[in-house]
């Protein structure tokens, strides 16, 4: 799989062009994989080429919230020079509230991150995060405070570089300004688009976009269609709004434009869908993070990272969504 340097400068990191999203393995996309299968699918990832490795120290169950840090932990730990991991800190699920998805409370004071990363470490049996997000901003911990507490870590050699996720652009500079960023990790998708007033800023200073749900939860893959049901009790899909019979009519001209552009590529729905943002006139780029539990999956993602659509392609398809009806999705502020 091709490269691409994420950041700039002393926030550089080099990773896969595109990226694997380790949350699904056992958080929101069904019941936990088995731990051997998890295993076994993280290690057949690095072989067909990926480098960068997301996941989070709340990527579990209720009972076992850090299900997914332990998982890549076991994975790598034998092969820990050949991958990057990005982790994060600052949010919990509060599973009190019965309802799911469960509501997130934030926390990122210097306690509470300093507990995170030893947790971290420790899971991921390591001596250093390559990628260490903020996961969500905390509004009663000011951002020079979080930056300062990275740039501390970083002395320490505990992480290499650090991230926000789902920010905001005052929030950014002014952590940006205390110790550099080297990522903003956001939801972004053909059908989730609300950040990208944002991209001046993170191209002014260096700081790279890697794409949660590039794919709109796989919606975007193509793969799916009316009737389809998800588990109701570890399957976020089946309270999205994306995947409801209504809304697969309404974006069913979403679906065939994304199709006739594969057709074109002689490729699939989800290879177009990634490299629509792979391929943007966007400095210092756009890493995806698409999550799966199939080898061909894997393999078929990464196989976008090849696929060049050029700046006119990339314009009609944006002019396109313009107008193109949608429905609701997962996560997007409209």
């Amino acid at each position: 799989m091709k490269k691409r340097v994420i950041g700039t400068g002393s926030a550089a990191m080099e990773v896969s062009a595109v990226g694997f999203g380790c949350m699904g393995l056992s958080h929101a996309y069904g019941a936990p994989t088995d731990e051997k299968e998890g295993i076994d699918r993280l290690r057949e990832a690095v072989e067909i080429g990926y480098t960068f490795f997301d996941t989070a120290e709340m990527y579990g169950t209720p009972d076992d919230p850090y299900m997914n840090e332990r998982l890549v932990g076991k994975a790598f730990e034998p092969i820990r020079d050949k991958v990057k991991i990005a982790t994060k800190f600052g949010i919990r699920f509060d599973t009190s509230s019965g309802t799911t998805p469960y509501p997130i409370v934030m926390n990122s004071t210097p306690e509470r991150i300093r507990e995170s990363v030893e947790g971290s470490l420790k899971r991921l049996r390591t001596d250093h995060i390559d990628l260490y997000y903020q996961h969500r901003i905390d509004p009663n911990t000011e951002p020079e405070v979080v930056a300062g507490v990275m740039a501390d870590l970083i002395k320490e050699g505990k992480i290499l570089h650090w991230g926000i996720s789902q920010v905001d652009e005052d929030y950014l500079r002014r952590a940006h300004a205390v110790c550099p960023v080297t990522a903003v990790e956001n939801r972004y998708s053909m059908m989730a688009r609300a950040y990208e007033p944002l991209f001046p800023a993170l191209e002014e200073l260096g700081v790279s976009l890697v794409a949660f749900s590039p794919l709109a939860n796989g919606l975007l893959s193509g793969k799916y269609g009316k009737g389809m049901t998800f588990d109701k009790k570890y399957d976020y899909r089946s309270a999205m709004p994306q995947f409801t019979d209504e809304a697969m009519e309404k974006n069913q001209q979403l679906l065939d434009l994304v199709h006739k552009t594969a057709e074109e590529h002689n490729a699939t729905d989800a290879q177009i869908s990634l490299a629509w943002m792979m391929c943007r006139n966007f400095k210092p780029g756009i890493v995806p993070i698409p999550g799966t539990r199939k080898v061909e999956r894997m393999r078929e993602n990464a196989a976008a990272s090849e696929i060049e659509l050029s700046f006119d392609e990339v314009s009609a398809i944006d002019a396109a969504l313009d107008e193109i009806p949608m429905s609701g999705v997962f996560g997007e502020k409209r």
